[in-house]
């Protein structure tokens, strides 16, 4: 079967400033995007313009360059070469005096190598008595214009004179966007080295030029009592500030060597700020001195990726008088390089809808980033002829019509046989065809299903708890095949360990010198190949070389995939209960791994802050996905294949397009790292949980929080809809089991176009309305759910005394 093609090959990687690398298909014309929202191939984080200092901020064929602070990194991809020929060409004279500029500013700067590498590119070395003079110098034509030049370089530069905020677009993201630097060759992308990490020493540069460190608190503390004095509808939106602007002064201060005036700015502020910014703040108080910022990742992210603050036009149009009447321009200047303001027409939003949204590392998503289509439909089922034998006649005749429908996946309207006009085309991805096996498999699913429990809050599941004893809280993951026969725990003395939950014991195949003499044409072949003296409840898999994370089934029950901390994911056949394949892309601890619905395909994620889509026929990843600022923790497929969720300790939940490894949706509201995913069965929603003990519930067609339940008073570490969709279990490590009624949760949406557009949600305060029970352990933290195919709920987690 034909995989996803394989990126390697068709790819360039294009490295945007305010996130990590991101696989995109190449596109011709693909300049980098100015102003607002920024083109939705831009990378995870949409690309809005802005003044950013990074290395490689190069523009696409004859694209606009992007705005540029720290010239000493950035002039040599934004100022494309020129050659020395083209210096006589008609209309290459303003070119050179752009160059000229430049250099003369990297000059004034004494920024020696920088002006160098510009020289050398631009072939300039070897002309530099006939048309530059001195090194250094302008010649006399161009040096009005060059010096013209230079002060709009200049004018963007944090400390000099504050440029006008622009009034239009919806984003404050500004810099120079005249002819300061020459457009790209037509044809030549602009030629830029790739790197994996943006350059740090480019990355903390912008902190160089700053005020005087004794009027921070000043400005801060104006800026506090501006906006507490301000009307209440523009109060809690302009209190988004607080948190982004501390942290930029903060560090701006330690960048500078204050270190008396940071310490004493971070003691007096830092208690101002939300609840859920306490990790981050201790992690910042340990930020003393400027050695300690080159190695610290979460102080790079903040600065490389900008704070988004979603803000009405009014309020906006009051911060921005206040700062130009008070002159206020540092703290205008963070705004300008670090902050990107989405603003919207309308009524300011309420406190309430604000938390709701906010608490991420960067800030809400920009609107921009959830518009894009997804195909959330269910894929048609395969029509399956049910063979017509005698023990069958009776099951064909209690099924009739409803064989041929999706019966795991079963939601309103699923009978039909017309194909959902929400699903992908059924052949957008290549999926593997049906095996003869998969086929008795599926109809068995469907005489289960017709026996199946219809739920909901006056017939509530049953729930059968699998508790793993003297695990020592060595009990790191847990897995149930779909038809509930084996269950699999991975743990920390990196074993992974299968048991059968059924009377059927595990066996393996038979050695290759005794399959020789078996009669394939038999009918019970598959009986006789299986080597009955290996017959055990129990299978112990060996090969990590660290604690299993993660662990998951493939949907024929054929293989297993586990995830360690020693960076590989295994497959392990269920047949001879050997390793087949050791995975290896990730260089760090990896936290969870799962099989696509469909087999083939799976998803791992983990501490390098990346997912990876692979297939188990090949030995690289067909799809990196990248963008999150944190560890992935958790990882799961949507049930038609064509995308993948992901939950990271960067408080953000993404989507992402298996077909072109793009990022469609990015959620935000979590106040903690997230732990747990789970798709409903028709495709529509998404419920996610994390530390903060909540579990939001999203509509995935618009990108929308639609509720909140809670309850937990721990993290949430597993969550699974019923087979029908009508109930939500949520498993926590407050040793519970709670289960809601998702039909109520998810009736009567309120998505009109309006909140569409502004994200003004109101969420029902009903967790208690919705929770139809809750069932305590003794003392055992719930790590895994999984509903039977009649609708009973297994929950698993190792015994943990107290």
């Amino acid at each position: 079967m034909a995989a996803l093609a394989e990126e390697q090959t068709e790819v360039a990687v294009k490295l945007e400033p305010e996130g990590p690398p991101t696989l995109l298909p190449p596109q011709s014309g693909d300049g980098a995007s100015e102003g607002s929202g920024g083109t939705p191939n831009n990378g995870p984080n949409g690309g809005g313009g802005g003044t950013v200092a990074a290395s490689s901020s190069a523009g696409g064929d004859g694209g606009t360059p992007k705005p540029v602070v720290a010239v000493s990194a950035a002039a040599p991809a934004g100022a494309a070469p020129v050659p020395a020929a083209a210096a006589t060409a008609p209309g290459a004279s303003h070119d050179r005096q752009t160059l000229l500029a430049v250099l003369q500013f990297l000059r004034q700067s004494n920024l020696r190598e920088a002006e160098e590498a510009l020289r050398r590119e631009a072939r300039l070395l070897e002309e530099a008595g006939a048309g530059a003079g001195a090194p250094g110098e302008v010649d006399g034509v161009g040096a009005e214009a060059a010096s013209a030049l230079l002060s709009r370089v200049t004018a963007s530069v944090p400390g000099s004179a504050v440029p006008e905020p622009p009034g239009t677009g919806a984003s404050v993201a500004t810099g120079f966007s005249g002819s300061a630097a020459a457009p790209a060759a037509p044809g030549k992308v602009g030629s830029v080295a790739v790197e994996d990490q943006p350059d740090v020493s480019a990355v903390l540069s912008a902190y160089n030029q700053q005020g005087d460190p004794t009027m921070y608190e000043e400005y801060y503390s104006g800026l506090k009592h501006f906006i507490e004095c301000s009307l209440d509808c523009h109060r809690a939106e302009l209190s988004q500030l607080f948190y982004p602007l501390f942290v930029h002064m903060y560090l701006e201060l330690v960048y500078n060597q204050h270190e008396n005036e940071a310490k004493s700015f971070f003691e007096k502020f830092h208690g101002d700020q939300e609840c859920y910014y306490q990790d981050d703040l201790r992690v910042l108080s340990s930020l003393t001195k400027k050695e300690h910022m080159k190695g610290n990742e979460t102080m790079l992210d903040f600065r490389t990726s900008k704070f988004v603050l979603r803000i009405s036009r009014d309020s906006y149009q009051l911060l921005k008088r206040h700062l130009q009447e008070k002159q206020n321009n540092q703290i205008w200047n963070i705004v300008q390089e670090h902050l990107y303001i989405d603003i919207f027409d309308g009524m300011p939003r309420s406190k309430q809808q604000i938390d709701a949204m906010v608490g991420s590392l960067a800030g809400e998503a920009k609107r921009e980033a959830n518009k894009s289509k997804v195909f959330f439909g269910l894929l048609k089922e395969p029509e399956i002829e049910v063979p017509l034998d005698d023990e069958d006649e009776e099951g064909e005749n209690e099924e009739g019509k409803p064989k041929k429908k999706k019966p795991k996946k079963d939601s309103i309207g699923s009978k039909s046989k017309k194909q959902d006009p929400n699903a992908p085309p059924q052949n957008r991805i290549p999926l593997p065809e049906l095996k003869d096996s998969d086929k008795l498999d599926k109809i068995m699913n469907m005489k289960e299903t017709t026996k199946r429990v219809r739920l909901g809050p006056d017939c509530l599941p049953s729930i059968c708890f699998y508790t793993f004893l003297n695990a020592y809280q060595g009990l790191t993951a847990v897995d149930v095949t779909d038809d509930s026969s084996l269950i699999a725990g991975g743990f920390a003395d990196s074993t992974v360990r299968v048991w059968s939950v059924t009377p059927k014991k595990l066996r393996s195949v038979k050695q290759a010198s005794d399959l020789s003499l078996i009669d394939k044409e038999s009918d019970d072949v598959l009986e006789r190949i299986m080597d009955e003296k290996t017959a055990s409840e129990l299978k112990i898999l060996y090969g990590h070389s660290g604690p299993v994370y993660g662990a998951s089934f493939s949907p024929d029950r054929n293989y297993l995939l586990s995830s360690s901390e020693d960076g590989t994911v295994r497959l392990w056949s269920l047949q001879t209960f050997t390793c087949l394949v050791g995975y290896k892309g990730h260089n760090y601890p990896v936290w969870d791994t799962q099989f696509s619905p469909h087999g083939y395909y799976f998803v791992s994620g983990g501490h390098d802050r990346v997912a990876r889509l692979w297939a188990t026929d090949h030995y690289q990843p067909l799809r990196i996905f990248a963008g999150h600022l944190a560890d992935v923790n958790c990882t799961r497929f949507h049930p038609n294949s064509n995308y993948v969720a992901t939950g990271s300790a960067d408080r953000t939940v993404r989507l992402w397009d298996v077909l072109n490894g793009n990022c469609v949706r990015i959620f935000t509201g979590h106040k903690g790292p997230i732990h747990s995913l789970t798709f409903s069965p028709n495709g529509r929603f998404l419920a996610t949980g994390a530390t903060d003990g909540r579990v939001l519930l999203w509509d995935i067609g618009h990108g929308l929080m639609v509720g909140e339940l809670k309850g937990h008073t721990d993290t949430v570490c597993s969550l699974r809809f019923s087979r029908d969709g009508e109930i939500l279990a949520s498993g926590s490590m407050d040793n519970t089991v709670r289960l809601w009624d998702a039909i109520k949760a998810f009736e009567d949406l309120e998505t009109d176009d309006f909140t569409t557009a502004t994200g003004h949600i109101n969420l029902p305060e009903n967790s208690q309305e919705l929770l139809l029970g809750t069932y305590m352990t003794k003392s055992t933290p719930v790590v895994h759910l999984h509903f039977t195919r009649r609708n009973l709920v297994l929950a698993a987690g190792a015994y943990s005394p107290q």
